[in-house]
């Protein structure tokens, strides 16, 4: 009998040169170049370039890809029209999932290209914010000209001039989630894309797959349930009262990473320089007595924070709403789903697994008459 891998844990079923995760050592490489380096050096319409092209932009590529994105940022008012008919309430992925397969409807391109991913690429933040502003009773704000991709989804939430120390925070958050190998999301969209589907009929499947509360879903619970705990003399006795219930500890364990994700590690250090003093040292605390109460509780794993912990720290410092964070995660990983798409239509084979059959056999059909 076949060993089944559950989940495909293990299980190698391409190859990519977009990243790469190595878990033991806990180090993340974009194209070759390691993260940390980026996330210090570059801006995030650098690393899309990277992830889009192979290389790293020249001042004139950029220079280029900055005013295309400029150009693409504005949405037209039929989809402003279609965020106005949507529910308040509605999940802010559900929204995304929503206007972005109304825009596909409008493309004549049968297979996947770069000026879509860039175009795309350039719409969610203006997607999320007029959403956002919407749901307010507020009128929706217009892309600035001069801004650039983090600054413009600080601007076209409030429309007030954003704090570049916020800028750059958000800069490195979406550069440290812009791409991160065979993830639920990312497979999703490959998996579509081997179909020769079209590049928005990807990007709705890789959404649907990010809305669930085991990928993408976890940085506003995060936050919640800082906010539960409230003090740091209650940590212990709130986690170990989840862990008895069966429940897990919001941004801790990651699938890949057997040590310290290292965009976590980069995603802290960026906190305690923004976040408030207060808050940030209770997430301090209860990222000690998560990892050893973990450790006690699961001793046969190496349970650490993951990307999502000290990402609620971030974004709610740079003034997201909690109902955005997954939004906002979204605004970066379009850059690593359409890299991938791009690079499964350019050498393509039909994702097609098989399945080991578990059920009943050889049963012969009673008559409707005597069952």
């Amino acid at each position: 009998m076949a060993v089944v891998a559950k989940g495909l844990e293990g299980v190698i079923v391409d190859t990519s040169s977009i990243s790469l995760i190595d878990g033991q050592a806990g180090r993340l490489y974009y194209r070759g170049y390691e993260i940390r380096d980026l996330a210090s050096n570059a801006s995030f319409e650098e690393v899309a370039y990277l992830l889009w092209s192979g290389e790293l932009p020249t001042a004139s590529q950029l220079s280029g890809l900055a005013g295309q994105m400029s150009k693409q940022r504005p949405i037209p008012e039929s989809v402003t029209n279609l965020i106005r008919s949507l529910p308040a309430s509605a999940d802010e992925l559900d929204v995304l999932r929503t206007v972005i397969s109304a825009i596909g409807t409008g493309s004549l391109l049968t297979k996947p290209e770069l000026s879509e991913a860039i175009a795309i690429t350039a719409k969610i933040p203006t997607i999320t914010t007029t959403f956002d502003r919407i749901r307010k009773g507020q009128k929706p704000i217009e892309p600035h000209p001069d801004l650039g991709h983090a600054a413009n989804y600080l601007y076209m939430l409030t429309g007030k001039d954003p704090d570049p120390v916020k800028v750059e925070a958000l800069n490195k958050y979406l550069i440290l989630l812009a791409d991160h190998g065979m993830n639920a999301s990312t497979f999703a969209a490959r998996v579509v894309a081997s179909t020769r589907s079209d590049l928005y009929s990807a990007l709705t499947a890789a959404l649907g797959a990010l809305k669930g509360p085991l990928h993408g879903g976890a940085p506003g619970p995060v936050l919640q349930m800082l906010q539960d705990i409230g003090m740091p003399d209650r940590a212990e006795g709130w986690m170990r009262e989840q862990l008895k219930l069966g429940n897990r500890l919001m941004g801790f364990g990651h699938r890949v990473y057997k040590t310290t994700d290292p965009r976590a590690s980069i995603l802290k250090e960026i906190a305690s320089q923004i976040e408030d003093k207060g808050l940030f040292g209770l997430a301090q605390h209860v990222e000690e007595t998560g990892v050893r109460l973990l450790k006690e509780h699961r001793p046969e794993e190496k349970l650490y924070p993951n990307v999502e912990f000290y990402s609620a720290l971030l974004m709610h410092a740079v003034g997201l709403p909690t109902d955005l964070f997954t939004a906002t995660f979204a605004a970066s990983r379009i850059v690593g789903w359409t890299a991938h798409v791009l690079e499964q239509a350019a050498n393509n084979r039909l994702i097609r697994p098989a399945v080991q059959y578990t059920g009943p056999l050889e049963r012969e059909v009673t008559p409707l008459e005597k069952r």
